[in-house]
Formats: structure tokens, C-alpha cells, sequence
């Protein structure tokens, strides 16, 4: 395992990414990137009307992305082990999603010239959830932007997710079920957790797939009314 480590944290929409980011940071004696979505001021409208905002939203997020990206990674990697509850590879999934036709094109130009300059991580831990555990955190979560976001929509990026990884071979992933664990109440599902990222971290190789975690970690029941995590 390097002495700095740039570990990962993706899922869909109010899976967990921040709240484990945030919980493991001391055991991998790191600091923190965390994407702050209420910077875009698209994003309330995007969930009211997709389709009209949907390439404003994104743009946005691109060129917000690449700047974190380029101003914190290198120079944190320097000094400290990082851990981020987002990749720069995501903005693409998600712009597959929400965009069509010139905007798309438009968009794959750009995103193309960033991404050749963007730092990759070391391990993505890779969170995934069933749709009804995912619709209840987002209404737990009660954001001001999220409050208008369909059933539909949040099983689409589900899978989305699921596509993606199914075949993306740049950088080690380590999927985890995450609709039966609860790393805030329940502490060995953090060690169990934290575990096998260090494990995965120590193959050094890509090797897929990497060990997964879910139901049947300690047999721990799913959440209950949306109460679980705050991210």
C-alpha cells in the first residue's frame, strides 16, 4: 500500500459516499474532498424540469469538478492520504444520463481534454443500495434541491451506476452493499468495512471483482424509516 493513498467513495444519489468518507478519514490518517452541490444554482431547477436545465446543470458541474479536482489532488497527495465522496468519472455517467444529441456531443468534446489531466485514485469503494433504501434516505436527508426527484429518475441512475461498473477497468473497485449496514450506530460494520478497503488497497493489482460486502455482514437489518446516515 502506497504511504499516500487517494481512495474513492461513489454511489448513487443518498447511498452514504460522505458520511463513510468522513468516518474513515482518521483510520487512513487523511484529509478530505467533499463535493459541495449546493455551489450550482442550476441544480433546483434541474430536478423540477430535467430536460430543460439538464445541460447547464452538467457543464456546470464538469468545469467545478476539474477545478477541485486539479487544485486539491496532486498538491494533498504531497503531504497526506485523500479521500473523496466523488470521482471525476462520475460527471460522465451522469451526463449519459441527462444528455442527448449536440448537447451531449458538446459535452464529450470537453469532458475529453479534462479528463486526460486528472489524478486517478488508488481504490474506489464502490456503494450500492436497493431502490427503497436509496428513496429513503433522500427523503431523510430532506434536501432543498433533492425534494422533487421521481422514483423513476433515482432507479435510472441506480443502474446507471451499475453499468458503469460493471465494466470499468482504470482503477481498482471494491463494491459494498450498503442497504443492510449502518456504520453510524453499528460499529463493527465500520471495522468489517475499513477492512476490506485496507485489504484492497494492499493487492496493489487491479483484480475484479474484489470481495463484497452486504446482507450478509453480521445479518444487520435494514434501515427503518429512512433513519440511518446524514450525509
Amino acid at each position: 500500500m502506497p504511504e499516500n493513498v487517494y481512495i474513492a467513495i461513489e454511489g448513487a444519489i443518498g447511498v452514504g459516499k460522505t458520511t463513510l468518507a468522513r468516518l474513515i478519514r482518521d483510520e487512513f490518517d487523511a484529509e478530505l474532498l467533499l463535493e459541495v452541490f449546493e455551489e450550482n444554482p442550476f441544480l433546483t431547477d434541474f430536478y423540477t424540469d430535467r430536460e430543460r436545465y439538464a445541460f447547464q446543470t452538467q457543464i456546470f458541474f464538469l468545469l467545478s469538478r476539474y477545478r477541485h479536482q486539479q487544485q486539491v489532488v496532486p498538491a494533498t497527495l504531497q503531504r497526506s492520504s485523500l479521500i473523496s465522496d466523488y470521482t471525476f468519472a462520475k460527471d460522465r455517467l451522469f451526463a449519459h444520463l441527462n444528455l442527448k444529441d449536440d448537447e451531449l456531443e458538446m459535452y464529450e468534446r470537453v469532458h475529453a481534454i479534462l479528463a486526460e489531466k486528472i489524478t486517478l485514485p488508488d481504490l474506489i469503494v464502490y456503494l450500492k443500495a436497493d431502490i427503497d433504501t436509496l428513496m429513503n434516505r433522500v427523503t431523510f436527508h430532506d434536501r432543498t434541491y433533492e425534494r422533487e426527484m421521481d422514483r423513476d429518475y433515482m432507479e435510472a441512475v441506480r443502474m446507471a451506476y451499475e453499468r458503469f461498473f460493471t465494466d470499468y477497468d482504470r482503477v481498482p473497485v471494491l463494491p459494498i452493499d450498503t442497504s443492510r449496514l449502518d456504520f453510524v450506530h453499528n460499529p463493527q460494520d465500520l471495522v468489517q468495512v475499513v477492512g476490506h478497503i485496507k485489504s484492497a488497497l494492499e493487492q496493489g493489482t487491479y483484480q475484479r471483482p474484489l470481495p463484497r460486502i452486504g446482507p450478509a455482514l453480521n445479518g444487520k437489518r435494514t434501515m427503518e424509516n429512512g433513519k440511518w446516515m446524514t450525509t
